[in-house]
């Protein structure tokens, strides 16, 4: 039988900034089980004026984690017992929901999509109501949340060292795609034993692109299966939602990107299909959408969504 787990924020279960393969687990479960995973985020300038709820561990977190890297605050890394290099992680996105009642986010000069056009920083508290389900802007503006992990990563391979969580990769990462949300299912190739999935960087809503490098970033508590797969094979993340199969790629090259998000999709279609590559290309030009997740991470994002019906 499963197994259900609870992994807390805590300053010995949260990495700042980075991944790393030499990372000790912060938990450990069989495959299949699944884990109820709290995030937090942002650092002491990101925290809000009086009346809201902060998570009392962020303040320790803030006391006790060192910042190695540039990047998130990430809860994790989760060993899963018996993954191999080789296998993939079958994430099954269950259930996520707000810890906090705000989020925040900033434009700050030479980041973004526009680095450069915007000399000050700014910076806004954004008050979220879970019954309602919206995020309200400073002026009034009203948000429908779809609240999302922006990174969920396994470890990334030994040889690359300690990396930024910045960048998407192989390994996930640093996706921003929200697209991945409750109900979605999440395909990470595996390349350290155990795997060692990590998650954090919450987000209550983000246009595809967040352009100006920030979404409503907030705390969330998410509730993931994790299983092992060793029937198929990937070498860059995917997904399949209820109702779309989608193929993802990173490169700093945004028409690269491109290029690889769509390779995968027409290989993806052939292996499920009697089709050819020929007619997966055409398929594709027919039926699938290519978005542009994000540009603003160093290696930009596309994902490619395929309705299911089509096959």
């Amino acid at each position: 039988m499963a197994k259900q787990h609870k992994l807390e924020a805590s300053p010995t279960t949260v990495h700042w900034g980075y991944f790393d393969a030499t990372l000790p687990s912060a938990l450990e479960i069989d495959s299949g089980d699944i884990v109820v995973l709290q995030s937090v985020s942002g650092g002491p300038d990101n925290l809000p004026s009086k009346g809201y709820y902060v998570p009392p561990e962020l303040y320790e977190i803030h006391d006790k984690v060192p910042r190695k890297m540039l990047g998130h605050i990430l809860t994790g890394p989760i060993n899963i017992n018996g993954a191999q290099p080789g296998q993939v992680l079958q994430v099954d996105i269950l259930k996520i929901k707000l810890r906090q009642d705000w989020g925040y986010n900033f434009v700050k000069p030479l980041s973004g999509g526009l680095p450069g056009e915007f000399e000050e920083t700014s910076h806004m508290t954004i008050k979220l109501d879970e019954n309602k389900n919206e995020g309200e802007l400073p002026w009034g503006t009203r948000l429908p949340l779809r609240p999302f992990f922006g990174v969920m990563g396994c470890a990334p391979p030994p040889n690359w060292g300690m990396i930024s969580s910045i960048a998407p990769r192989a390994h996930g990462g640093n996706m921003d795609n929200k697209e991945l949300i409750a109900g979605t299912t999440l395909l990470l190739p595996i390349f350290v034993e155990g795997a060692k999935f990590s998650a954090g960087d919450g987000h209550g809503c983000q246009g595809d692109g967040e352009v100006c490098v920030t979404a409503i970033e907030t705390a969330l508590e998410g509730e993931f299966r994790l299983t092992l797969r060793d029937d198929i094979e990937i070498n860059l993340p995917q997904a399949e939602t209820p109702s779309h199969l989608m193929t993802m790629a990173f490169d700093e090259d945004l028409d690269d990107a491109a290029k690889e998000a769509l390779r995968q999709m027409i290989s993806l279609i052939t292996q499920r299909t009697n089709l050819s590559k020929t007619e997966a290309y055409s398929l594709c030009s027919l039926a699938a959408d290519l978005r542009i997740t994000q540009i603003v991470n160093g290696n930009k994002g596309v994902h490619v969504m395929l309705p299911k019906t089509v096959l």
